[in-house]
């Protein structure tokens, strides 16, 4: 209030010396008043505005640009895009191609007779494979499992390499022969007979959970194992006589006339 008063008697005095006609100090007081407030309304006004219009955030990058930003992501977005359109164009045109196994086709058919069975080739969109039952069996080895098969069965083994779905196998290693009419055993195997199959699909088996634990130890470990299967089609089995076959239709005829 002091200041005020000092600065009101100071301006009076300069406005005195000036003016020719004496001034009360009243209106001059107001005019100055009215004069100082003038100048701090439209400051205030500005500063409540400014607070007013704030923007939300802040950005303290030095690219604060909203334009080359956007320009940049268009960019971006277009070569992804660009790139994949090539990446599907090429996978269209050339599918994935199987890891090479790095062995020749001796040693694929040495370890493929090692294992017990030959790959023929692919089975023809014409070639009708599949026969009639016939009451014969043989028992064949796979790896190192036995399986008792006939015409028309399904087995399921470990999974076979060097072969795809379709393709068609050779049973070569027989252990024994049996029908009807005879039986017989290979010493271990028979060199004569053989067994065709095909290769239905590869597939995987039932999940087995291993869970291991110590006491004591704070050890505890859980894992899960699926093994690769190979289901297998009997088509025909070879080696052993099927005469007694014929015979059979025969006398089922004859019987059935006589039935008539």
């Amino acid at each position: 209030m002091a200041t005020r008063r000092c600065l009101l008697r100071l301006l009076t005095r300069r406005l005195l010396s000036h003016s020719p006609q004496p001034l009360a100090p009243v209106p001059i007081a107001a005019q100055t008043l009215t004069s100082l407030s003038q100048p701090l309304a439209p400051r205030a006004a500005a500063a409540t505005a400014s607070l007013r219009f704030l923007p939300p955030r802040c950005h303290f990058a030095t690219r604060s640009s909203d334009d080359d930003d956007e320009g940049d992501d268009e960019e971006h977005y277009e070569e992804e895009e660009g790139s994949g359109d090539e990446w599907g164009a090429d996978d269209e045109e050339t599918p994935a191609a199987k890891p090479p196994s790095g062995k020749t086709e001796e040693e694929k058919l040495a370890e493929a007779t090692e294992i017990g069975y030959k790959v023929v080739g692919p089975l023809g969109a014409d070639e009708k494979p599949f026969k009639p039952y016939e009451p014969v069996f043989a028992v064949v080895q796979i790896g190192s499992h036995q399986f008792k098969v006939s015409n028309g069965d399904s087995i399921f083994t470990e999974r076979l390499k060097f072969c795809d779905v379709n393709d068609k196998l050779i049973l070569n290693r027989v252990l024994m022969l049996g029908s009807q009419a005879q039986t017989i055993i290979g010493r271990p195997t028979l060199t004569d007979a053989t067994v065709h199959a095909v290769v239905e699909e590869h597939a995987l088996d039932a999940k087995v959970i291993i869970f291991k634990k110590k006491k004591r130890k704070n050890y505890r470990r859980t894992k899960g194992h699926r093994q690769e299967l190979t289901k297998l089609r009997i088509t025909n089995i070879e080696g052993i006589d099927k005469s007694f076959l014929q015979q059979e239709e025969i006398d089922k005829s004859e019987s059935a006339a006589v039935a008539a």
